[in-house]
């Protein structure tokens, strides 16, 4: 989302200077992004960081004060104990950062290029607004109307056709939503001291879970019993409008379906039409709390993947209830493996457990995730970095843990 130029707010300067000088300085935008406000804020910036840099069209804020902290998500700290900063999102492709000393403190500053194209954002709008416009995750869905049948007993219905409702309760005119039942993430509670136990399962049609081999675990079924449904994610596939409600022996709506659709099958379900609200402006900060190994997993990679890399799209465990907003950062680790010490037991088989016979290796770091969207025990959050890939079942940590 664009958001309009901000006048150039100017640097003061102790004493009078040349005109040209002045000029030079007080037609600089200083930023959040890349300010050193200390001597000691200054001894963090990364040794091979470039004298300028040249803000280019797709940079994020993210990539730009990669280039000059070790710590990216650490600026808007350094932000917000400088006042006189003005907005660190309004930096545009052709402005021009570099470093310079004013009133003996190093601070970046942006020297403004063309301003004709939109400012660069915290992270990559083409990788997310897809989760922005057309993913949701609701607590329940049953109870939501639901699309019954579509005209001519057809399996699937697009763009100008007509889909008929069960139990939608809205009058001709009103535009709805058609979303489908995708997947739903629960959570079984540590309940032998050992682990959480996270799942994902797809679903039907009907919004039923599919049973399939994901759902034996060791050998036995993994029942519902005891398990927290953490949400289900629910994608959009049309928009459409009321035509006609139920009546003269009709027991359903007739919905017209709008374009930009998906195939509409039997059993998506309806909500209002209406903009879910979201944020454009993402603060990269740590989390807000402390999570107990094994509370904070990725649950799911984007496009039912179960491997992402940068820019990839992941599920998280965790999500408003936990304190998790937009912005927030974590580091992902690959939990370390327990594996049979064929040195202290060369005979053991990988099925035969005995106290020491197993070796608990360390966690192992692939990358950070930065949140930019929550929801009440779920949240999305775009991987910004990778030195491996971030796989379903790693660990959520603090984005400056060290194991």
């Amino acid at each position: 989302m664009a958001a309009m130029p901000e006048r150039i707010r100017e640097v003061s300067t102790r004493g009078p200077q040349p005109r040209g000088r002045r000029l030079r300085w007080r037609t600089v935008l200083a930023t959040a992004l890349l300010v050193a406000g200390t001597w000691a804020v200054a001894a963090d910036l990364r040794g091979d960081h470039p004298d300028t840099y040249v803000v280019k069209k797709g940079d994020t804020l993210w990539d730009i004060a990669g280039r000059f902290l070790p710590k990216p998500w650490l600026w808007p700290e350094i932000w917000q104990a400088n006042p006189q900063i003005a907005n660190p999102h309004l930096i545009y492709p052709g402005d021009v950062i570099s470093l310079a000393y004013l009133d003996r403190v190093q601070q970046a500053v942006v020297e403004p290029g063309p301003r004709v194209e939109a400012p660069v954002t915290g992270v990559p709008l083409d990788a997310v607004r897809p989760f922005l416009k057309d993913l949701r995750v609701v607590d329940e869905f049953r109870r939501l109307p639901y699309v019954v049948a579509l005209e001519e007993d057809r399996l699937r219905g697009g763009q100008g056709q007509i889909a008929y409702a069960a139990e939608l309760a809205m009058a001709p005119g009103q535009r709805v939503a058609i979303l489908r039942p995708m997947q739903r993430y629960t959570h079984r509670d540590r309940t032998d001291g050992c682990c959480d136990l996270f799942q994902k399962d797809d679903l039907d049609y009907r919004g039923s879970v599919i049973l399939d081999s994901a759902h034996f675990w060791d050998g036995a079924m993994i029942m519902d019993s005891g398990r927290d449904t953490l949400g289900y994610e629910m994608v959009r596939v049309a928009n459409a409008v009321v035509t006609r409600g139920e009546g003269n022996g009709a027991q359903a709506s007739t919905l017209l379906i709008e374009g930009d659709s998906r195939d509409v099958r039997v059993g998506d379900r309806i909500v209002p039409a209406g903009a879910e609200g979201y944020d454009l402006q993402f603060f990269p900060h740590v989390p807000a709390q402390s999570f107990e190994y094994g509370r904070a997993k990725i649950l799911a990679v984007s496009d039912m993947l179960t491997t992402g890399g940068p820019h990839d799209v992941v599920a998280l465990s965790v999500g408003k209830r936990e304190g998790i907003d937009n912005g927030t950062v974590f580091s992902v680790w690959r939990p370390g493996s327990a594996i049979v010490d064929r040195v202290y037991a060369p005979d053991m088989t990988e099925g035969w457990i005995f106290p020491g016979g197993r070796t608990r290796l360390p966690d192992e770091f692939a990358g950070h995730v930065m949140v930019f969207r929550t929801f009440d025990k779920v949240s999305y959050a775009l991987v910004m970095d990778s030195v491996k890939p971030s796989r379903v079942g790693y660990e959520l940590k603090h984005p400056d843990a060290t194991y």
